[in-house]
């Protein structure tokens, strides 16, 4: 999704970054690297965590500041984490490592957008997140980021360093103590780990070289585990994060949708840009505010990623940014790892493409007894009962994402309650129908083999979210059922 980008200067270089998507503009997945499995071995064979190795100050000890702190249970004796304590900065020539969101976790994407330009869901939609939950792990430094054209392969025993987790992060969480993250205006990173030398192999403790040497850069998100350390989780974070450890989430949205579309205030500019999707009476029966839980099963390694800091170097040909992380002989540098709030609710596989809510509040619209269309007599929150209805993914299976049709089994059509940006693909009208690109469609019910419905679909984009300070793309390595998809 386009957005106005703030660069931080220096390199204090590697925080994980969770927002709204800026880059790649015609690369399919993650920069059209993803889906490509074996890393040449250069991340296999890495060996023990790096916790007390070379001064590294990674995961160690209680909890931090705002954090839900180890053995706090949610609702239900929920799951008990590891304690986490906040890593110090490790000073020249080490590298501190966070988490963010971006200002999108935070804030989320009012509607209408406040500025022109801004993220918004085109369909008006104005989304917050309650959470958004992750369980990082496996963060690694290895040498020669520029030896393939291809990302993920990196030569054989390159590894230098490993901070092993797994965190369990709340990218949705503010707190004055973290670090300001690398799309700026107001975006956090949360610190997690710190390591001052190499570690990897098992007894090598030189130093980062600092003579401009670049170091790739990788990660992993994984499946939620009671074995991770609680970042910043507080109880009711806790409570749904033991509903990922039951249902293997790797990543979870949780939180609220209000369509707004037609809403006029002073800042929206031009009203016939945000009153023309209130006309058709197609969506009369709608709710007007849906709660969402979207639980996503996609682990994934991030490999070798390019890095915004390293601008205005030359990068590679077809990639925006040189990769790697160079050390700083008088600072220490920051990793951000940033994992995009936008892509699951892309309209094509194409990176940054417009953003819709509507195919989630279809899954909820509440039935109609004539099989027409109907009224809600309370203004629309369900079609009359009262209650806010919940969508989770789940009830995107069995979806066609080619022709998708609402509850009832009507078919919808694309709504725009705003101009979409067009520098990606240019506006779908008619029928609603994702677009897949390259990517196939399943042969028969074989998920393994391509898209086979939109809770598919869905997962393939999110599956790409995982960036290097705020906007650098990364190869891909999917490590469920979609791991063999381009």
């Amino acid at each position: 999704m386009s957005r106005n980008k703030l660069r931080l200067g220096g390199a204090i270089a590697a925080a994980l970054a969770l927002g709204a998507c800026s880059s790649s503009k015609n690369a399919t997945g993650a920069g059209g690297a993803g889906g490509k499995a074996g890393s040449g071995g250069a991340m296999a064979g890495s060996g023990g965590a790096m916790a007390g190795s070379g001064g590294a100050m990674a995961g160690s000890g209680g909890a931090m500041a705002g954090s839900g702190g180890a053995g706090m249970a949610g609702a239900g004796g929920a799951v008990t984490l590891k304690p986490f304590t906040k890593p110090t900065d490790p000073g020249p020539g080490g590298i501190l490592f966070a988490a963010s969101g971006e200002v999108l976790a935070l804030q989320g994407y009012p509607f209408p957008p406040a500025n022109a330009g801004d993220p918004a869901f085109v369909d008006g939609w104005d989304v917050q997140f309650t959470r958004l939950l992750v369980t990082v792990d496996k963060i690694k430094l290895s040498s020669n980021p520029d030896f393939s054209p291809d990302q993920t392969m990196l030569p054989a025993n390159s590894l230098v360093a490993e901070v092993d987790g797994p965190w369990a992060i709340d990218l949705s969480h503010s707190d004055p103590g973290y670090l300001p993250g690398k799309g700026g205006d107001g975006e956090e990173a949360v610190p997690i780990a710190a390591l001052k030398t190499q570690n990897q192999p098992a007894g090598n403790n030189a130093a980062f070289k600092t003579d401009g040497t670049r170091y790739a850069f990788g990660f992993d998100t994984v499946a939620a585990t009671a074995s991770a350390m609680n970042v910043n989780l507080d109880a009711p974070g806790l409570a749904d994060y033991n509903e990922m450890v039951t249902n293997q989430c790797v990543v979870m949205y949780v939180g609220v949708a209000t369509f707004k579309g037609g809403v006029v205030t002073p800042t929206t500019g031009n009203m016939a840009d945000y009153t023309k999707c209130n006309s058709d009476p197609e969506y009369a029966n709608w709710p007007k505010t849906v709660n969402f839980r979207l639980c996503f099963k996609s682990q994934t390694s991030y490999i070798n990623c390019q890095n915004p800091d390293n601008d205005p170097a030359t990068p590679m040909a077809g990639e925006e940014h040189e990769r790697g992380i160079a050390f700083q002989s008088n600072a220490s540098v920051i990793g951000q790892v940033t994992i995009h709030t936008d892509h699951p609710f892309w309209d094509s596989v194409l990176h940054d493409s417009p953003a819709h809510f509507d195919q989630f509040a279809a899954r909820v619209v509440p039935p109609v007894a004539d099989g027409g269309v109907g009224l809600a007599t309370d203004g629309g929150s369900d079609g009359g009962t009262g209650a806010v209805p919940t969508v989770t993914l789940d009830m995107t299976m069995g979806v066609d994402y080619r022709a998708y049709k609402d509850a009832n089994g009507n078919a919808l059509k694309w709504r725009y309650c705003m101009d979409p940006p067009t520098d990606v693909h240019q506006q779908f009208t008619g029928a609603m129908a994702f677009d897949a690109q390259n990517v196939p469609h399943a042969a028969g019910t074989d998920r393994t083999t391509g898209l086979l419905d939109y809770y598919d679909f869905t997962t393939y984009n999110q599956s790409t979210q995982g960036h290097l300070n705020s906007d650098g793309l990364c190869g891909l390595q999917r490590h469920y059922y979609q791991m063999t998809l381009p």
